[in-house]
């Protein structure tokens, strides 16, 4: 008795380790036809990122615009790894304004980009200044410490 109970059971072991297998095929079956879903609005938002500006209302005023954004990401391009950081601009406008929905999505648009600190920051800085042509601006990323070393760029634009 003891023998057939033991082939039965190797029996139903077999049976269900098959039908195992064809429940994975059936499922990568499955997975390989759902299509991807389409990109979330913010996803799009941030790849259409690009910054947008508005006529100062203060033309001929000096004054500053301090902007804080703590939510900066980007790949380091050699390992792979995440960095983080704080940008701070401040800058004097002279003709335009850059508006801050659009200057948080393109900052979103590093999160994916693999490049440097000192290049993301000067990146920031071209990029801003090709926008709105600032009478001085300053970008300064300040990234969060990685394998004991914390790194601060600042970087400076002066209209002649």
């Amino acid at each position: 008795m003891v023998g057939r109970q033991r082939i039965a059971l190797t029996g139903n072991l077999i049976s269900n380790l098959e039908l195992a297998m064809n429940q994975s095929l059936t499922q990568e079956q499955v997975s390989s036809e759902v299509q991807t879903p389409e990109m979330k609005y913010g996803e799009r938002e941030i790849a259409e990122g690009k910054l947008i500006t508005f006529p100062n209302p203060r033309v001929g005023r000096r004054y500053d615009i301090n902007i804080t954004l703590p939510e900066f990401t980007c790949k380091c391009p050699f390992s792979g790894y995440p960095d983080f950081a704080t940008i701070h601009i401040t800058y004097v406008p002279d003709e335009r304004v850059v508006e801050l929905k659009a200057l948080k999505l393109y900052i979103n648009s590093y999160r994916d980009r693999y490049i440097s600190h000192e290049e993301s920051v000067n990146q920031i800085l071209d990029d801003f200044v090709e926008a709105c042509d600032p009478l001085e601006v300053t970008v300064k990323g300040d990234f969060s410490p990685r394998g004991n070393v914390h790194t601060v760029i600042e970087v400076r634009h002066q209209k002649e």
